[in-house]
């Protein structure tokens, strides 16, 4: 029965972490969360990659 409450609290904990990482991440915009922006040679190097 605990072992249940263990694996339930960590689903429910990575879900949590998923989603406010999801959330924090779109809150930075468009470029800021670009997976390439280190490699990007301009500012607007990333308004292409996401349309």
């Amino acid at each position: 029965m605990m072992v249940n409450f263990i694996i339930g609290g960590f689903i429910f904990g990575y879900a949590f972490w998923a989603l406010w990482k999801f959330i924090n991440r779109a809150k930075r915009g468009k470029c800021a969360s670009c997976e390439i922006k280190e490699t990007c040679s301009s500012e607007s190097c990333c308004e292409g990659t996401n349309k």
